[in-house]
């Protein structure tokens, strides 16, 4: 992350930053930010994080990339947001949970309204365009009621 604030700032961009301060208190914060907000813990994080951002995009990372991303996907699918989610699959990255999501739907555990709001692209310029172009499914609904 810090790599990637490095860069957008060397190049004149606007970096906003959100991290609890126990994170702080180990050094960790980027001091170089536009904006740095210090919250008190990681739910406080990403929520801030969802209210001040356009969209979501998940770069090639780890456990907690995977959390945040299905999270605020989840968010998506329960219309809690209509902001877009999206993968920069650089270089194959996300193929393997791509197929996966794939049969997770496939097995009927994700609806393919679901599965497609996820936006995924292997190059920057693709994904930033078709998440300017995103407009959330109307109907989010996800569990059907029970015939009785």
């Amino acid at each position: 992350m810090g790599a990637l604030a490095d860069a957008v700032l060397a190049e004149g961009g606007h970096v906003t930053g959100v991290i609890p301060q126990a994170l702080v208190e180990k050094e960790i914060a980027h001091r170089g930010l536009t904006e740095l907000h210090v919250v008190t813990s990681m739910h406080e994080r990403k929520a801030l994080m969802a209210d001040l951002s356009d969209g979501f995009v998940a770069l090639p990372g780890g456990i907690g990339t995977f959390e945040e991303l299905f999270e605020v996907w989840t968010w998506a699918q329960l219309g809690n947001h209509s902001k877009p989610c999206g993968l920069l699959n650089i270089l194959g990255f996300y193929d393997r949970l791509l197929d996966f999501l794939d049969h997770v739907a496939h097995q009927g555990f994700l609806k393919t309204v679901h599965r497609d709001m996820l936006l995924v692209e292997d190059e920057p310029e693709h994904l930033i365009r078709a998440m300017v172009r995103y407009r959330a499914p109307a109907d989010t609904k996800w569990i059907k009621s029970a015939a009785r």
